[in-house]
C-alpha cells in the first residue's frame, strides 16, 4: 500500500507565485542561480542556493550557508512572501511542457515505506550529495523541495484528480522556460477519496530526488524521538502514463587522440554503423554518434547483450558496455573526466557544439529510457547506470514546503 498525507503546505499568495517559483537547486549552478535571483528578494533560490547570499568563493557546504538557508525560509515567513495553510490539504500540480501535459498530487510520503523498499529507488546515492541535503533540511526544519514519485496509473485516481482540476486553479503561472505551472487546492472530501485510492496501490517509485529522498530518512532517523512531522517527506506523485523522459546523452574524449575516422572504424566493429540524415535514433537499440563533423547511425547487434537483464538491456548499459569501456576504456562513468553527460533538454546543438568546439571526441545521442523499464528495474532491486534518466518538465520549487 502507499500511504500518502495531506500537510500544511507553506506557500505564497498566487499573486506572489511567477516571483517565487524557481527552478530546482540541482539544475543550476551557483552563479546561474545567483543570475536569476537578482533583483528578486523573493526567489525561493535564497531558500534552496543560500550561498548566493553570501560571499562569492563561499563553500557550498560551510555551516554559513546552511544557516543562511534557515534564515531565508525565516525571512520570507515573517515578511509573508510564504504563508502557511489553514489546515492539512493534498495540492494537484499539472504541467504543460510544449505538447507534452502531466498531472501529479502534491502531499507527504512516509519515510518508513522509503525505508521499508515500498517506494523503490533505482538509482545509487552519492555520500556528499547525500550529506549535503540532509544537513540543509536539517537546518531548515522544512522540506523544501519536492521528491518526483511516480506509480502504476490507476483510472480511479485520474479521475477524482480531473474533479479537482475542474476548478479554477490557485496557481496558473508560466516560467521563463515556457513551461506551464497550475496548481490547485483540493478540498478535505476529494482528498480523502484520493489518500483511500492510494492505500491500494501496492508501491511507488523515486523517479526523480534519490538524494532528497535518503536525506528525509536520515533527517527522520536524526530525530527520532523528538516532536514534529519528520516521519514524512514531500513528494509529487505522476501516473507513469504521463511521464515523459528525454534522452541523457554523453560526449566523450579519446585519450588516445585517435581521429574520428579511427574512433568510427573501431565502433564499425562492434556495432552496425551507417550514415545518418538526424541526430536522433530512430529507436532503442541504436545511438546517434556525431564524429568528422556529421551524424551516424549505430545499431547494436542481435545476440551482443542479454535481452532478458532489465539492466544489461538499457541503451545506457549497451552504450557504457559496448562502446564506453571497450573503445575508450571508461570503465567507472561516474568519477571519469573523459566522459560527460548532457541532458536532452538542451538538443543536438549542444553536442555538436562541444565536439566542434575541439574539447570532445565524439557525441553519443541515446534512446530515451522508459518508465516501465525504470519500473522494471526497480521492481528486480536493480540499479541503473548513472544518468540514465532525464525527467522534463522538472518541478518548480518555492511553490509548496513542508515545514516539520
Amino acid at each position: 500500500m502507499a500511504t500518502l498525507k495531506p500537510f500544511r503546505a507553506l506557500r505564497p499568495a498566487p499573486q506572489n507565485a511567477v516571483r517565487v517559483a524557481a527552478p530546482p537547486y540541482d539544475v543550476v549552478s551557483t552563479d546561474e542561480a545567483r543570475a536569476l535571483a537578482a533583483g528578486n528578494p523573493d526567489s525561493f533560490l535564497h531558500v534552496s542556493r543560500p550561498e548566493i547570499d553570501l560571499p562569492p568563493g563561499t563553500d557550498e557546504h560551510a555551516d554559513e550557508v546552511y544557516a543562511q538557508g534557515a534564515r531565508a525560509l525565516a525571512d520570507f515567513t515573517a515578511r509573508g512572501v510564504l504563508t502557511a495553510e489553514a489546515g492539512p490539504r493534498f495540492y494537484v500540480y499539472a504541467q504543460r511542457m510544449g505538447a507534452h501535459r502531466q498531472t501529479g498530487l502534491v502531499a507527504c510520503a512516509s519515510v518508513q515505506e522509503y525505508v521499508d523498499d515500498l517506494i523503490k529507488k533505482h538509482e545509487k546515492t552519492r555520500a556528499d550529495k547525500e550529506d549535503d541535503r540532509t544537513r540543509h533540511i536539517d537546518t531548515l526544519s522544512a522540506h523544501d523541495e519536492p521528491v518526483f514519485l511516480t506509480y502504476r496509473a490507476v483510472s480511479a485516481i485520474d479521475a477524482e484528480v480531473d474533479a479537482v482540476k475542474a476548478a479554477p486553479p490557485e496557481y496558473d503561472l508560466t516560467t521563463a522556460d515556457g513551461v506551464e505551472h497550475k496548481l490547485w487546492v483540493a478540498s478535505e472530501a476529494a482528498g480523502a477519496r484520493i489518500e483511500a485510492l492510494f492505500r491500494k496501490v501496492p508501491n511507488l517509485y523515486v523517479a526523480d530526488g534519490h538524494h532528497r529522498s535518503a536525506a528525509a530518512a536520515r533527517v527522520h532517523a536524526l530525530r527520532q524521538g523528538k516532536a514534529g512531522e519528520h516521519g514524512a517527506f514531500l513528494v509529487v506523485v505522476f501516473p507513469h502514463d504521463q511521464m515523459q523522459i528525454l534522452a541523457y546523452n554523453r560526449v566523450v574524449r579519446d585519450r588516445k587522440g585517435r581521429s574520428a575516422d579511427a574512433l568510427l572504424g573501431e565502433l564499425k566493429k562492434v556495432l552496425d554503423v551507417s550514415p545518418a540524415d538526424r541526430p536522433e535514433p530512430a529507436g532503442p537499440l541504436s545511438f546517434g554518434v556525431y564524429a568528422g563533423g556529421r551524424w551516424w547511425s549505430a545499431r547494436v547487434r542481435p545476440g551482443s547483450y542479454d535481452a532478458a537483464d532489465p539492466v544489461a538491456s538499457l541503451d545506457c548499459s549497451l552504450c557504457q558496455d559496448q562502446i564506453l569501456a571497450p573503445i575508450f576504456g571508461i570503465q567507472d562513468p561516474r568519477r571519469d573526466k573523459d566522459v560527460d553527460f548532457v541532458g536532452g533538454i538542451r538538443g543536438a546543438r549542444e553536442l555538436e557544439r562541444r565536439v566542434d568546439g575541439g574539447g570532445w571526441s565524439m557525441a553519443l545521442h541515446l534512446f530515451p529510457t522508459k518508465v516501465e523499464q525504470v519500473m522494471a528495474v526497480s521492481d528486480a532491486g536493480l540499479i541503473m547506470p548513472p544518468k540514465s534518466t532525464w525527467f522534463e518538465p522538472k518541478l518548480r520549487s518555492g511553490l509548496f514546503a513542508h515545514p516539520f
